[in-house]
């Protein structure tokens, strides 16, 4: 007869395994997934533009975003944080990027979405 520690063993064994099994599937088929997101921003008015007294320019711009990103979300992916960057070479710089807009889409059914804003953050270029 097997004792009650080698049965304990063999439940905990086969356990791990399924496990283990499990836990490999649902990778593989996160890994296969293959997403379209696709997004468009179109900057419809330069509200301002202005010099700053300390030698600094600031704009001010209108955008209008359309994405869908709804093949993004999967039984893994609990949110999505977006942004818009802006980036330019300056002489003193190669590259600048600056944060214009975020926002956080919390679900697949708000995955897919177009909005017309300004610019969240400001948008200035430090000499």
């Amino acid at each position: 007869m097997h004792s009650f520690g080698y049965r304990a063993n063999a439940l905990l064994t086969f356990a791990v395994t399924i496990l283990a099994l499990m836990c490999t599937i649902g990778s593989l088929s996160d890994n296969l997934n293959t997403p379209s997101p696709s997004a468009q921003i179109e900057i419809l008015n330069i509200n301002w533009f202005q010099k700053q007294p300390h030698g600094n320019d600031e704009v001010s711009l209108t955008l209008n975003i359309t994405a869908d990103l709804q093949s993004l979300f999967t039984w893994n992916t609990k949110q999505l944080f977006i942004f818009v960057a802006a980036e330019y070479e300056t002489p003193k710089n190669a590259l600048n990027q600056v944060s214009l807009w975020d926002a956080i889409i919390p679900a697949k059914e708000f995955a897919k979405f177009s909005i017309h804003t300004s610019n969240k953050y400001r948008f200035i270029d430090q000499v």
